[in-house]
């Protein structure tokens, strides 16, 4: 951990160096990562592919021409060093921020609100989709709210229908996730709206820790109340945990989840029990066939070859997804003559309308009135051997007398 620490401050003197001698012609955005903590299990990926996607742009003109400086970071899942690294970004003169974490990029709305900043974050939490009071906070995906009402709608339409208890009773519900984490807790609200909505009997929440590798007390406890499906809020190490343990112990229950604990991973950590998980996915897999991924492929064997390929994960097409969503909003308000905080956000991304990364993900529409890029969202599930789609949930167009209702949940 020490040598870590000393390559990150030696990171923070060269970037501040180079910056501080910088072409007025260069456009500085920062980035902060979790590589060393609590989410570093699906961290490391986003991060490789935040610097893979900004070399990309600049080999394609950078923002119409002038070349893109990044200042990226490792914060360990820290909200106060988050907002300490926020700091030097503004001194170091950037334009926006690519961030990550929901309690840092909470924790930190109203600063970015004030200072016009546009913080394009690996956060997909439904609080910060409504601009008019997180003007400034945006994502290249469906919130973490629509993906949990559309994942649970879609085992509620797929999989409750074929149960052999169908008609019979309700069906029973059950969340497992980190009380304390803003992140795993964002679309608790939202979810159990929906569990009530589709007339699910719910059960009681149990805490799990995003560090943990024993949960076996947790789910003597969710057999109590025998669900029939759980919901997962945290990533994909303690996810996998979980499920490995509910197999073991026989639960019997299905699990679905939200993104960050759905990927790759997940079935090299939980072996059977992954079988038949599901969750909302806001971009294809790593190497699935999209117009773009061919691109994302060639940038990370080039700039960073000592990563296995088949060790590379969707992170890192997560992370293309919101630097290319960043690169066309500042080249549109460069165009416009408004490369600024205010420029980007009005004549930047909430210009999108239906725009199509080819990276597999929801086509991007922001509008002055509402951040959700989409009322569509698509669930898969592990199949096998296999993610494979399950139905595209159309919230908008099946709840449209609720769906205005549900921003900023």
């Amino acid at each position: 951990m020490k040598a870590k620490a000393l390559v990150v401050v030696f990171a923070i003197v060269v970037a501040a160096g180079v910056c501080s001698t910088a072409s007025a012609a260069e456009v500085v955005i920062g980035a902060l990562n979790d590589m060393t903590g609590a989410t570093s299990d699906v961290g490391k990926d986003y991060a490789l592919g935040i610097g893979e996607a900004v070399n990309y742009c600049n080999d394609n003109g950078g923002v119409n021409g002038k070349p893109i400086k990044l200042v990226q970071f490792d914060y360990g899942y820290r909200v106060p060093e988050a907002l300490t690294k926020y700091k030097l970004f503004k001194r170091m003169g950037a334009v926006a921020v690519e961030g990550w974490g929901t309690g840092d990029t909470e924790a930190l709305a109203p600063t970015v609100t004030a200072d016009k900043m546009p913080y394009v974050s690996a956060s997909y939490s439904g609080h910060l989709a409504d601009p008019k009071k997180t003007p400034y906070n945006l994502f290249a995906a469906t919130d973490y709210s629509s993906n949990a009402r559309a994942t649970l709608t879609a085992w509620f339409d797929k999989r409750w229908s074929k149960h052999a208890d169908f008609g019979k009773r309700k069906p029973r519900f059950a969340c497992s996730y980190m009380f304390a984490s803003p992140y795993a807790s964002a679309p608790i609200k939202a979810i159990k709206d929906q569990a009530t909505l589709l007339g699910f009997d719910i059960g009681p929440d149990q805490d799990v820790s995003l560090f943990a590798v024993d949960t076996k007390s947790q789910v003597l406890s969710l057999k109590d109340f025998k669900p029939d499906v759980v919901w997962h809020g945290n990533t994909t190490m303690s996810v996998s945990a979980t499920m490995r343990d509910a197999y073991a112990l026989g639960l019997g229950a299905d699990h679905i989840m939200n993104l960050w604990g759905f990927d790759e991973n997940l079935p090299r950590l939980a072996d059977k029990a992954a079988e038949g998980a599901m969750a909302a996915t806001v971009n294809a897999f790593y190497g699935e066939n999209t117009p773009l991924m061919p691109t994302v492929v060639e940038y990370a064997k080039k700039f960073n070859p000592g990563v296995p390929q088949e060790k590379r994960l969707s992170r890192t097409v997560q992370g293309w997804s919101n630097v290319l969503a960043l690169w066309e909003a500042m080249k549109r308000a460069d165009k416009a003559g408004a490369l600024n905080g205010e420029g980007i956000l009005q004549k930047g991304f909430e210009t999108m309308k239906d725009f199509d990364l080819g990276l597999g993900g929801a086509k991007l529409t922001y509008t002055s009135t509402d951040h959700r890029v989409s009322g569509k969202v698509p669930v898969y599930e592990y199949k096998n051997g296999k993610f494979q789609l399950v139905q595209v949930t159309d919230l908008q167009g099946r709840w449209p007398d609720k769906w205005q209702s549900w921003l900023g949940w």
